[in-house]
């Protein structure tokens, strides 16, 4: 488990999660990395840690460094205890350890910690002396969290983004330029939009912020630095955090007895007598994670549901928390289904994707099962709105 020399004097020592499946409810296939970044100046300086189980991991590379007892600066960018976790470690080893983090991030470790240690809260505009280096630190808010900050070593021209720019891919690659570029394009996508994207005002006001730096890496707290493909990544957050959509559809459901589906496929003819490209998607095949990835970039949100019990199917009504928890905006909204008597489902898809502000096409219910011509004039209904 050895550290990576990143830049002179200045090494990542993170921790690789090979098995993690699930993060907040997101679905991690190629699991995570928890990256820290050791500089060795006239003060031996941490950026962040590590979830509490890979400490020991951490604390193997630093060792094959430095005696991780002789660390005199911890920045900790952001409290969540997948960055934290190792700092308790780090100060029984040395308590002399001076800790800095932006205010709200000392409340927040305190709080997690229930820990007095030499706590020192920077704001925008500081910089803290390592040596022949320093760091520069700026707040960012809500990006994803209220002690969010990024910490900048311009002698170095190394940007620590915290959680942003980052994905959940566990690897022995550290840099973009050695790593399957579409892959890496893929994972920032499926971040940004499970993680990031309520707070696109927040991202719009970072890259700003950070838009006058010279930066030759970007060493986000999870997965890939960025050192060959920085102009895109910027390229794509830009985009992103404007809620800039594709004219493209996707239509979301799930099925009882095969009537929603058919609707669903109805829908999908409109959309393509139209020449708008769609992806079709059921809730009982792909998690709602991948799904949310698909809703960053598609302009026409299409929901179904059959009636359950005066209600929707839980895994359409577990999908619809989670999509409204993540405030994607200017988008069109459509919701469908059938039902055997009641009929109330697709008033309540309608009534939350309209709560999101999307503009709203009228909706599609049907009683029992379409034949060919009911489908048919789906398909005319939806084309006809387009």
């Amino acid at each position: 488990m050895k550290p990576v020399e990143i830049k002179k004097g200045v090494y990542w020592v993170g921790g690789v999660d090979w098995t993690l499946r699930n993060f907040h409810g997101y679905l991690t296939q190629r699991g995570s990395t928890y990256n820290a970044y050791l500089v060795i100046d006239e003060k031996i300086t941490l950026i962040d840690g590590v979830k509490h189980y890979l400490t020991d991991e951490l604390l193997e590379r630093i060792s094959h460094i430095i005696d991780p007892a002789k660390i005199d600066y911890l920045v900790c960018n952001h409290v969540e205890m997948d960055h934290s976790g190792a700092i308790p470690k780090i100060i029984e080893l040395n308590p002399k350890v001076k800790v800095f983090a932006s205010p709200n991030g000392v409340k927040g470790l305190k709080a997690h910690y229930k820990a007095d240690w030499d706590f020192h809260a920077v704001n925008t505009g500081e910089s803290l002396s390592l040596g022949k280096r320093s760091l520069s630190f700026v707040l960012t808010q809500m990006l994803h969290w209220p002690d969010n900050m990024v910490s900048y070593m311009p002698e170095e021209k190394i940007l620590f983004s915290n959680d942003a720019f980052g994905q959940h891919i566990a690897s022995h690659e550290r840099f973009d330029d050695e790593y399957p570029q579409n892959i890496i394009m893929e994972e920032s996508k499926k971040y940004y939009a499970n993680i990031v994207m309520p707070y696109g005002t927040m991202v719009s006001k970072a890259l700003k912020t950070l838009g006058g730096l010279e930066i030759d890496i970007i060493a986000p707290s999870h997965g890939i630095m960025w050192r060959e493909n920085i102009p895109g990544i910027l390229a794509e957050y830009s985009k992103w955090c404007k809620n800039e959509s594709e004219k493209s559809a996707l239509i979301i459901y799930d099925t009882m007895w095969d009537s929603t589906h058919k609707m669903a496929t109805a829908i999908s003819r409109a959309f393509e007598n139209k020449g708008i490209p769609f992806d079709m998607v059921s809730l009982q095949h792909t998690h709602i994670s991948d799904v949310i990835t698909k809703v960053l970039t598609a302009k026409y949100i299409c929901v179904g549901s059959p009636t359950l019990n005066n209600n929707i199917l839980p895994t359409v009504a577990g999908f619809l928390a989670y999509f409204k928890g993540l405030a994607p905006k200017n988008r069109v909204g459509l919701a469908f289904g059938s039902y055997g008597w009641g009929g109330q489902s697709v008033g309540i898809v309608h009534k939350d994707l309209e709560s999101c502000k999307f503009d709203m096409l009228e909706p599609i219910k049907f009683m029992w099962v379409p034949g060919e011509d009911d489908l048919k004039a789906i398909t005319e209904k939806v084309e006809s709105q387009l």
